[in-house]
C-alpha cells in the first residue's frame, strides 16, 4: 500500500507562497488520482484540489481557485501543492492521498480517498 509524507509547510504572512510536497513510497503516485485535502482547527477535514492522473481532471475548492495548483513528478514519484496569495484562512494542516483512478473526471471526497500522512502545518498570519 502507498504510504505517503507531506513536507513543506510553515508560517508565512498574507499574500505569501508555499510549496508542499507529496512523496510517496510502496506504490506509484500515477495508479491513483491524487489529492490534497485541509483541516483546520475544530473543522472538518475538506478536499482542496484533486487531480486524476488518467484526463487530467481538477476539482478546485472554490477559495482556491486561481490560487493552488498541484504539479505531478511521475520522475520523483512525488505531487506539489502550490500555494500563492495565502490567506489566514488557508490556515490548517494540510494532507496529500490517493484516491481512485476513474476512467473519467475525479472525486475528492475524504471517504474515497487513502494513503494518508501525518499532514504538514500551515499558518497564514502577520
Amino acid at each position: 500500500q502507498v504510504q505517503l509524507v507531506e513536507s513543506g509547510g510553515g508560517l508565512v504572512q498574507p499574500g505569501g507562497s508555499l510549496r508542499l510536497s507529496c512523496t510517496a513510497s510502496g506504490g506509484i503516485l500515477n495508479d491513483y488520482a491524487i489529492g490534497w485535502f485541509r483541516q483546520a482547527p475544530g473543522k472538518e477535514r475538506e478536499g482542496v484540489l484533486c487531480r486524476s492522473t488518467n484526463d487530467g481532471s481538477t476539482y478546485y475548492v472554490n477559495s482556491v481557485k486561481g490560487r493552488f495548483t498541484i504539479i505531478t513528478d511521475n520522475a520523483e514519484n512525488a505531487a506539489y501543492l502550490l500555494m500563492n496569495n495565502l490567506k489566514p484562512e488557508d490556515t490548517a494542516v494540510y494532507y496529500c492521498a490517493v484516491g481512485p483512478k476513474l476512467r473519467l473526471g475525479v472525486v475528492c471526497s475524504v471517504s474515497e480517498y487513502d494513503g494518508w500522512g501525518q499532514g504538514t502545518r500551515v499558518t497564514v498570519s502577520s
